[in-house]
C-alpha cells in the first residue's frame, strides 16, 4: 500500500517521457499529484461527483502549494462534494463566466435592439448608445473587458476611473472622423456611471449575478461655469465676420451662431430638420431631445439664421454635410478655430449654451424660464404647466437679440463688470487681415 505523500516524494518523481503520471497519496483517497512530461506537477482529487460519475481536478501546483496545504485543500473540496457541489463543474462555471466585455456586447446588441428600457422607461435613445459605445471602446474595454466579471470589486474599478482620470485610456483620434480621447475626473466618472447602468441591466435580466460598480465612489467634477463676456462676446462675432469672407465652412459658422442665439445643445444644432421648424410660431418641435420630444422657443435672430441656409436636394437637415446625405458634424472643430484666433480659451457649445442662460439671467428672467428656454427636464408640477407662450416667445427673441448685438458689434455690456475670464497666450490667427 502506497504511503503517505511527502515533499521528498514528489520531488524525486519521474518526470515521463511522454503523457503524464499520478503519485497517490495513501491516507487521503483521492488525493495526489499529477506529473506532465513538462516537470510540472499539480495536485488532483480523484472523486466521485453526486451523479455519481468518476472526475478529476487539478486545483494547484507544487511547490506553490506545500504538500499540507495541498492536502487540507482536497479535504475542503471533499467536504463541498458531501454537500452536494461538484469542484469541476464549478471551475467550468468560473471559466465560462462572462468578462466584462462580453457584458458590453450584449449590453450594446440589446440597447440598439430597443430592449432595454431607460429613466423614462423608454428605449434607451440611439444617441446615448452611441455615446455609451464610445465610452465602452475607448475606455472600457482597453482597460478591463478581459476580466471576468465575477472577478472584480469596487476597488478595481475606482482603480480603473483613476487610470482613465490619469489619461491611461486616452488616444489620439487617428486618421478620419472623430474626437481624440482625453482623461479627466469629470470623462472618468461618466464612464462608471456607463459601467454601472450597463451592469444594472445585466443583473436585472439575468446575464450577471452580481454589479462590480455597485458601491464605487465616483470621483467629483466641477460645474462648468464658464461664459463668454460681452468683450468676448465681440471677439468672437469679429473673428465670424472675418471668417466668412475666408476659408472657414459657412455651414459651421451658421450653426456655432445658431448655438449662440438659441442656446441648443450640440446635437440639437447639428441635427435640426427644417420642417421641425415653426417661423410663424417662432419655435423648433424637436421629435426627441435628452429630455423628450419637445417645443423650444426662439427668437427672430435664430429664425433668420436657420431660414438663410440654403436647401440641399434630398437632405432634410438644416446644416447639410458637406458629404453625403447625413448633417454637418465639424462645429465644435469651427468653434475651436474661432476662438484661437479670437484669442479665447477654455470655450465649448456648452459654453455658449451656458452664456445664453447667463445673459438671460442678467436681463432678469427668472431660473424657471431660463430652464425652459434650455430645454431642461421638467422637474416639478410648477414647471409641468410651462409651455410655450407669448411669455417666453418674447424672452427667447429678446435674449437672442442681445447676443446678436454683442456678436455684431452693436449692444454694450449686459453687466459686464468683471473682466474676461481668461485671454489665451499667444496663437497663429488664421482669420487676420
Amino acid at each position: 500500500m502506497p504511503g503517505k505523500l511527502t515533499t521528498h516524494i514528489i520531488e524525486s518523481a519521474k518526470v515521463p517521457s511522454e503523457g503524464q503520471t499520478f503519485l497517490w497519496d495513501g491516507e487521503l483517497k483521492g488525493f495526489g499529484v499529477r506529473v506532465g512530461s513538462t516537470g510540472v506537477k499539480s495536485y488532483v482529487l480523484q472523486y466521485r461527483n453526486p451523479d455519481g460519475r468518476l472526475r478529476r481536478s487539478a486545483y494547484a501546483r507544487f511547490p506553490v502549494f506545500n504538500v499540507d496545504q495541498g492536502r487540507k485543500e482536497a479535504i475542503r473540496m471533499l467536504a463541498d462534494i458531501t454537500r452536494g457541489i461538484d469542484p469541476a463543474d464549478e471551475k467550468e462555471a468560473k471559466r465560462a463566466a462572462p468578462t466584462i466585455g462580453d457584458v458590453c456586447d450584449w449590453y450594446l446588441e440589446e440597447a440598439e435592439a430597443g430592449r432595454l428600457l431607460g429613466r423614462r422607461r423608454l428605449p434607451i435613445k440611439a444617441s446615448t448608445v452611441r455615446m455609451e459605445r464610445s465610452r465602452i471602446n475607448r475606455h472600457i474595454r482597453p482597460l478591463i473587458g478581459h476580466r471576468k466579471v465575477t472577478c472584480l470589486k469596487p476597488a478595481d474599478i475606482e482603480s480603473m476611473q483613476a487610470d482613465i482620470a490619469a489619461g491611461k485610456s486616452a488616444a489620439d483620434k487617428g486618421k478620419g472622423r472623430g474626437r481624440s480621447t482625453t482623461g479627466g475626473n469629470g470623462a472618468a466618472s461618466r464612464v462608471i456611471s456607463t459601467l454601472h447602468s450597463m451592469c444594472e441591466h445585466a443583473v436585472r435580466l439575468g446575464i450577471i449575478g452580481s454589479n462590480p460598480a455597485k458601491g464605487a465612489r465616483r470621483m467629483a467634477s466641477s460645474c462648468r461655469t464658464r461664459r463668454l463676456s460681452a468683450i468676448e462676446l465681440g471677439k468672437l462675432g469679429t473673428v465670424m465676420q472675418l471668417a466668412a469672407t475666408r476659408d472657414e465652412n459657412p455651414t459651421g459658422l451658421a450653426a456655432v451662431r445658431l448655438i449662440a442665439l438659441t442656446c441648443f445643445r450640440l446635437s440639437e444644432a447639428q441635427e435640426v430638420e427644417r420642417t421641425w421648424v415653426d417661423s410663424e410660431g417662432s419655435a423648433v418641435h424637436f421629435p426627441d431631445t435628452k429630455s423628450g420630444a419637445q417645443d423650444r422657443p426662439v427668437g427672430k435672430a435664430a429664425l433668420a439664421v436657420l431660414g438663410a441656409q440654403p436647401e440641399m436636394a434630398g437632405c432634410p437637415f438644416v446644416f447639410p454635410s458637406d458629404y453625403g446625405d447625413s448633417h454637418y458634424k465639424q462645429v465644435p472643430e469651427v468653434l475651436q478655430r474661432l476662438c484661437i484666433a479670437a484669442r479665447i480659451e477654455g470655450v465649448t457649445a456648452h459654453t455658449l449654451r451656458h452664456t445664453f442662460s447667463s445673459v438671460a439671467g442678467d436681463m432678469g428672467y427668472s431660473e424657471l424660464t431660463i430652464a425652459a428656454l434650455l430645454g431642461h427636464g421638467k422637474r416639478g408640477v410648477t414647471q409641468g404647466y410651462i409651455h410655450i407662450e407669448e411669455g417666453l416667445r418674447e424672452a427667447a427673441d429678446r435674449v437672442a437679440a442681445k447676443i446678436a448685438d454683442l456678436l455684431d458689434g452693436r449692444a454694450s455690456n449686459v453687466r459686464d463688470d468683471k473682466k474676461p475670464t481668461s485671454n489665451s497666450r499667444s496663437a497663429p490667427n488664421r482669420y487676420a487681415a
